[in-house]
C-alpha cells in the first residue's frame, strides 16, 4: 500500500506544482486532473486496504466532477482564447473588480 500513496502523493505534488507554478491555462487544467487522478490512487487504495468498496464509490465520484471541470474549464477557455487570443494567466488582468 505505501507504493500506492506514494505515488498518489507524487501526482499530487506535481499537479500542485503545475497548478502554481505556471501561467498557461491549458495546463493548469491538466494539472487540477492530475491532482484528482492522485487522490483517486489514494481512495483506491485505502478501499484496498481496508477491504471494503466505499473509496472506490468516491474514485467514481470523482471522476464525475473531473469530467464535468473538464467539459466546463475547456469551454471556458476556448471562449477566453476567442476574446483575447491568449491562455496565458497573468493577461488577464482586465478581470479584475
Amino acid at each position: 500500500m505505501t507504493k500506492y500513496l506514494l505515488l498518489s502523493a507524487a501526482l499530487f505534488v506535481i499537479g500542485a506544482y503545475g497548478v502554481l507554478g505556471r501561467r498557461n491555462l491549458l495546463i493548469v487544467l491538466m494539472s487540477i486532473e492530475l491532482m484528482l487522478n492522485g487522490v483517486n490512487v489514494a481512495l483506491v487504495a485505502f478501499s484496498r486496504a481496508h477491504q471494503n468498496l466505499e473509496g472506490q464509490v468516491f474514485v467514481l465520484t470523482v471522476i464525475g466532477v473531473a469530467a464535468a471541470e473538464a467539459g466546463v474549464g475547456l469551454a471556458l477557455l476556448i471562449a477566453l482564447f476567442r476574446n483575447r487570443r491568449t491562455v496565458d494567466s497573468g493577461d488577464l488582468t482586465m478581470l479584475k473588480g
